[in-house]
Formats: structure tokens, C-alpha cells, sequence
């Protein structure tokens, strides 16, 4: 009867260690004093490619040699019986940290070797994207700062696309040459336009600013040249002057100018030639030296052919194009952008808001259509309603939170998948969208959080082409 004892016990003994090992967080592994595999955890496939029936009973300075581990920790502690930790790579390339102890029979031989490993692959992985990330917030730290110091207007230029733009107004700043800036609404046409202003020499005269799409055509004109007394019925008793007269000896900024009406395209072509103009129920001529900067989000070229745009004007005006890119173009830019707007919104509104980590990743992420406007609508509408100083995904608008979740939405009870299934379809649904926005594998790695090989595998499981 004892020997049976023994012997169940034995079983019972053998069966928890395996459930020890096998259930255990960090991956074990368990060898006889000469280095041979007696016990392993089912997380070996993970680790090293194989089996677990493939590795019971094989010799770790065997499998050193064939690097499926290098350096072999457990011959460490086999050769001086001391416990030991080190840093191991793995056949698959992963970082492990790996310790193991030395355990010895009462008469003092070495009886096993216990050798734990846990993956460090992911946290170094973190560590370079936080260093990564770190680096980089210095520098729009520091570029934010330069940006501080020489402007107050909002202009932004981190990503190469608008460091050319502002190196190109540098340029055209210093002489009177007219500037044609383009590009979709919302970019930032006019913060252009004053950056032009204020590196300029008119610097010390007026910026003045009018939107031709606006203004009911009827009105434009006497916004635009101004009026005498008693011009037309309503007209005040002493005139007005228009804004072009406004602008003299300073800049004079058209917005949306390819909605200006074909009737005072003419007369605002007389003005850029002479320098001079009539208000309207006037018969004398006022000189005016101004610089002309104008904006539009449409195709000027395109409207000349189809005659809605006066071709001489569209060339008095293009002497110098400016395109600016949409902001999904230069997403270097988001990152400064969101800094620049919520500290000018603190300072306007006495408040200390900041965004929190992942109310800023989706930020970053989302496309922004309506560019930077939207950027600083979608903003100044948290900054004033959210309640606390930390500004969480909670808080932002539903079409931007929707794109940062970016997961698939499963009910367990009616979808009629497996929860493996379910898995393969979030990490499908990542996959694609990581393809659609990165160039490259490599960028694709640091948005998914994972190794540049796994990208490449996922492109391939789920067919997807980058």
C-alpha cells in the first residue's frame, strides 16, 4: 500500500509541476544536472519556432550550437553551479531575459537547473519608440519655441512642405512682387499672407484683409473703392473709403478671389496697373501703393479657360504661387499645431488645458479634411467644454473618436465567430489601416507596436498590399 502511495504521489507531484510550468507567466524550463530538457512550458513554440515534445529531452548546449538560444544561460550554471541572469536572443530574433538557479541533491550534486525567460522583445521595442518619440518631442519643442519667439500669428512650419514655404517668403517678403496663394479651404491662406506682411518692409502699415466670396456682389464693389457722399441710396453723408485705400502703404490681402464678380476683375486690373482708383460716384482718381497678396481654393487656370476668370488678371496675380499642402499631406505639422493652438487657447480663455496621450494620438491620426480650421474649431470646442484640465478621448467629436478606434465591433452573442476569428478580424481591421496611412513596413511597425518581420507576415496573411 505505501508503495502505491509513492507512486501516486509521484504522479500527482509530476502533474502539478507540469501545470506549474505550463500555466506559468514567464517561460520555463527545467533540465537535469547534465543539461538535458525534463520539463517545458507550452509557450516554447512562441519563443523558439518548436515543439515541446521536439525539445523534451534535448540538450541545451545542443541547441546553443544550433542558435536556437544564444548564449545558453542554464551552461552558465551547469559549468560554476552559480544562478545566473544575462540577456538572450532567440532563433526568431526576440530579447529575452532570462535567469536560472542551480538545484542540488543533499549530498551536494547538481540535480536540475530552473530557467525562467521572459520576452523583452516588446519593451525594448517600447523603450526605442518612447526614446524615439522623446527625441522628437525635443525637437518640436524646440522648433515650437523658435516658432513662439517670431510669431504670434499661428504660423507653423515643421514639415519639409512648409519649411520650403517659408523659406519661399522670406524671399518674397523683401520685394513688392504679387503672391497667389493656393490651396484647399481652411489651410492657412491668410496666416501665409500676414507671415508675408510681417516680414516685409510694410510691415509698419495695415494688413488689410477682405473675403470676395462673403459679399453679396452688390456690396463688394463700394467694399472694395469705397464711395462719395451721395453715390447711391443709402450711402453715408461723408463717404467711405474702400479697403483697397486702407491698405495703402501696407498689404492688401484678397481672399477667395475667384469668386470676384467678371465686372470688378476689370476694375481691380485698372488699379494693380495704375496704382490708383475712383470711388464710385467719383470723378477724380486717389493714388494708392499697396502690395497685393490674394488667396483661392479654386482652380484659376481651369476657370480662365472657361472664361470666368480674366486671363490678364490671373497672370498679374501669379507672379508668385504659393501652394500650401493640405494637412494631411504634412502630419509633422499636427503635432506643432496641436501645441501652438491649445497654448493660445489657454492664454485667450485664462485656462491650463493640456490633451492626454491618447486624445492626442488620435488626433494625430485623423485626417483633417477642413485642415487647420478644423484643427482649431475642433480644439477650442473641447478646450471650452471639457470640465477637467485633461482633455480625454471622451471629449472629442464622434467622427474623430471613430477613426481612432479603429475596431471591429463584435457581439459574442450574435456574431457566431470564434474568439479566434474575432482576433483575426480586429488585427485584419489594423493591419489594412496601418497600410492605407504608412509608407513603408518599418512605419508601419512603430504605428501597430509590433516588429517589422510580423508586419510582414500580417501583409501576407491577410493579402494585403502595401
Amino acid at each position: 500500500m505505501k508503495d502505491k502511495e509513492i507512486e501516486l504521489a509521484g504522479r500527482w507531484g509530476r502533474f502539478v509541476l507540469e501545470g506549474i510550468v505550463d500555466t506559468s507567466r514567464d517561460h520555463l524550463l527545467i533540465t537535469d544536472g547534465e543539461g538535458y530538457i525534463r520539463l517545458i512550458g507550452e509557450s516554447c513554440k512562441e519563443m523558439y519556432g518548436m515543439d515541446k515534445e521536439d525539445l523534451l529531452g534535448k540538450n541545451v548546449i545542443e541547441m546553443e550550437r544550433e542558435k536556437i538560444f544564444s548564449p545558453s544561460v542554464t551552461r552558465m550554471v551547469i559549468d560554476d553551479g552559480e544562478p545566473r541572469t544575462i540577456l538572450q536572443e532567440t532563433n526568431k530574433g526576440q530579447k529575452l531575459m532570462v535567469s536560472a538557479h542551480p538545484i542540488f541533491a543533499p549530498d551536494g550534486t547538481l540535480e536540475a537547473v530552473v530557467n525562467y525567460s521572459h520576452d523583452l522583445t516588446e519593451i525594448l521595442e517600447l523603450k526605442r519608440r518612447y526614446e524615439s518619440m522623446t527625441e522628437q518631442l525635443k525637437q518640436f519643442e524646440s522648433e515650437i519655441e523658435e516658432l513662439r519667439e517670431k510669431n504670434n500669428e499661428g504660423f507653423v512650419a515643421v514639415s519639409e512642405p512648409m519649411k520650403a514655404i517659408d523659406r519661399l517668403i522670406k524671399k518674397v517678403a523683401v520685394v513688392d512682387s504679387n503672391v497667389l496663394v493656393l490651396g484647399e479651404s481652411g489651410v492657412g491662406k491668410n496666416v501665409i499672407a500676414k507671415e508675408i506682411h510681417r516680414n516685409s518692409r510694410r510691415q509698419a502699415g495695415q494688413f488689410v484683409e477682405i473675403n470676395c466670396g462673403s459679399i453679396p456682389e452688390g456690396l463688394l464693389e463700394s467694399e472694395l473703392f469705397g464711395y462719395e457722399a451721395g453715390a447711391f441710396t443709402g450711402a453715408g453723408k461723408s463717404g467711405k473709403p474702400g479697403i483697397i485705400e486702407l491698405a495703402n502703404e501696407g498689404t492688401l490681402f484678397l481672399d477667395e478671389l475667384g469668386e470676384l464678380p467678371l465686372t470688378l476683375q476689370a476694375k481691380l486690373l485698372k488699379v494693380i496697373q495704375e496704382k490708383r482708383l475712383q470711388r464710385i460716384g467719383s470723378t477724380t482718381y486717389r493714388d494708392v501703393d499697396f502690395r497685393l497678396i490674394a488667396a483661392t481654393n479654386r482652380d484659376l487656370g481651369k476657370m480662365v479657360k472657361e472664361g470666368k476668370f480674366r486671363q490678364d488678371l490671373y497672370f498679374r496675380l501669379n507672379v508668385v504661387p504659393i501652394q500650401v499642402p493640405p494637412l494631411r499631406n504634412r502630419p509633422e505639422d499636427i503635432a506643432a499645431l496641436l501645441k501652438v493652438v491649445i497654448r493660445t487657447l489657454n492664454e485667450r480663455y485664462g485656462m491650463n488645458k493640456r490633451l492626454d496621450a491618447q486624445t492626442t494620438a488620435a488626433l494625430l491620426h485623423y485626417d483633417w479634411p477642413g485642415n487647420v480650421r478644423e484643427l482649431e474649431n475642433v480644439l477650442e470646442r473641447m478646450v471650452v467644454t471639457a470640465d477637467e484640465d485633461v482633455i480625454a478621448v471622451a471629449h472629442l467629436p464622434l467622427e474623430i473618436r471613430a477613426v481612432s478606434d479603429h475596431q471591429v465591433n463584435i457581439d459574442p452573442s450574435v456574431s457566431g465567430v470564434s474568439l479566434k476569428e474575432a482576433i483575426e478580424q480586429v488585427e485584419e481591421k489594423w493591419v489594412r489601416y496601418a497600410a492605407e496611412r504608412c509608407r513603408t513596413t518599418a512605419e508601419m511597425a512603430d504605428l501597430l507596436g509590433i516588429s517589422q518581420p510580423s508586419v510582414v507576415r500580417k501583409l501576407q496573411k491577410y493579402r494585403v498590399r502595401q
